[in-house]
């Protein structure tokens, strides 16, 4: 993008000022009698545009501060945070915790990670790559990207072009003596089209993520895509009910990989609220599947080289041959559940389901459709009819026919329900048209069989 150009970078000298000043609050709420204590401390920066029929509808500058500290005395634990780094206010969080901390019950799970696992090498994973545009070129590219879109034959009006640059500076540091740095930068440009007839109107929208922003789609490319998205969906019907074989485009095929993640997570695991516990060995998935963690993936979206508790991450598979191999699990889920922490305090990190299928071939998206044969391609779902708990799948849904392979007609305003266990274990292939704007890398999904609600 021709706007990138280079600024001072001084993200250096501010993730010294940040590890300093934890250091320092550790020490200090060691001296107030914490016999733990951690801090994470965050700036963020950033610039949004908004564009509508060519006319500025926003611009937001950003710069956020956090500062949270946790102490423990024994097994109590206090919390406190603030965003302003002026001295009194830091005082008054420290403060603030250790009173909190000691009229807190004990919690056998609670406290840092163990030492031993802390991170000690910090490789450059290329997550850093400022993009200095200003509101002037922000609002340009705006304008660029919805005028592509804009000139499609059919597109009655628009909800506007959207232009993100962010960056955000993080330190975490504990009474382990562990201090860990993080930056990062993720820019984004998106556009929403309206496309009208007689017969009604249908919205849709494409999007780009991205940490350098030189990787951007072209802007023309992303219009293009919202308009064609848009107008694929004119003339939507209703189905039938029916049951019948559903491919989930890989932008939501990753919720389905989500909701995997979420069921095997500690915190539904040590509450009991998972259709998957005791899974642990167990199959879950057919057998030629695999999903693995790769949390120093170059250029991830969620690459780290610890976790939020300063645990050293590592690549670890999660589904191997379809059994499921681990849980997510950050320290203190681990000791409720009696298990060992996976290095996943605050989140899963790059999760990358492998394309393949039972036969061993593997499909683009071309061929994914050839895959389904007849059935349904799911490309949005909505509603919140999930349940970890109980497995339970039951979203509206929008899409496309396919018959012999080929997209027929847009459909809409019908459900899609199944259970999760057997949506997971009827997986007929994963493709490899992966969407890279997720931390959740898979390819479009296909499914043997769900109930399709309708007229």
């Amino acid at each position: 993008m021709s706007e990138i150009a280079l600024h001072p970078d001084r993200s250096a000298d501010e993730l010294d000022r940040l590890a300093s000043l934890a250091e320092d609050v550790i020490r200090r709420a060691r001296a107030a009698g914490a016999s733990q204590a951690e801090v994470a401390a965050s700036i963020d920066t950033g610039l949004n545009v908004n564009v509508r029929l060519g006319e500025v509808e926003t611009v937001e500058h950003t710069r956020d501060r956090g500062f949270g500290l946790t102490v423990y005395f024994g097994q109590r634990k206090g919390s406190a945070s603030t965003a302003d780094l002026n001295p009194e206010s830091i005082q008054a969080t420290i403060d603030q915790a250790c009173a909190i901390a000691r009229y807190t019950e004990e919690d056998p799970a609670a406290g840092l990670a163990d030492a031993g696992l802390m991170a000690t090498d910090f490789p450059d994973l290329d997550l850093w790559h400022p993009w200095a545009i200003d509101t002037a070129g922000a609002i340009a590219l705006g304008q660029r990207i919805e005028d592509a879109g804009r000139a499609h034959a059919g597109i009655s009006n628009s909800d506007g072009a959207g232009v993100q640059m962010g960056e955000s500076l993080s330190v975490y540091a504990n009474s382990h003596g562990f201090v860990g740095r993080e930056r990062g930068t993720r820019h984004s440009i998106s556009l929403s089209l309206i496309a009208g007839d007689e017969a009604g109107m249908q919205r849709d929208y494409w999007y780009d993520s991205v940490r350098d922003a030189a990787k951007f789609m072209d802007a023309k490319a992303l219009g293009d895509k919202a308009a064609e998205r848009t107008l694929m969906r004119m003339g939507a019907r209703s189905l039938s009910t029916r049951q019948c074989p559903v491919l989930f485009a890989p932008e939501l095929a990753r919720g389905l990989i989500g909701h995997l993640v979420g069921a095997v997570s500690g915190g539904a695991l040590y509450r009991r609220a998972s259709f998957l516990l005791d899974h642990v060995g167990q199959p879950v998935m057919p057998a030629w599947m695999n999903i693995v963690e790769r949390p120093r993936l170059i250029g991830g979206q969620a690459s780290g080289a610890f976790d939020a508790e300063g645990v050293a991450t590592r690549d670890s598979a999660l589904v191997e041959s379809g059994v499921l191999a681990r849980y997510v699990l950050g320290s203190y889920s681990a000791r409720k559940l009696g298990l060992a922490t996976t290095a996943n305090a605050g989140g899963i990190h790059n999760l990358i389901v492998d394309a393949g299928s039972a036969d061993g071939e593997r499909s683009d998206f071309a061929g994914m459709l050839q895959r389904l044969g007849t059935g349904l391609l799911v490309t949005e779902v909505m509603g919140q009819g999930v349940s970890t708990t109980t497995g339970d799948y039951s979203r509206g849904a929008s899409g496309f026919w396919v018959e012999q392979g080929k997209v027929v007609y847009p459909v809409e305003e019908i459900t899609i329900a199944a259970n999760l266990r057997d949506m997971f274990r009827g997986i007929v292939a994963v493709g490899t048209d992966v969407d890279p704007r997720s931390h959740l890398l898979t390819g479009s999904i296909l499914l043997e069989r769900m109930t399709v609600a309708g007229e």
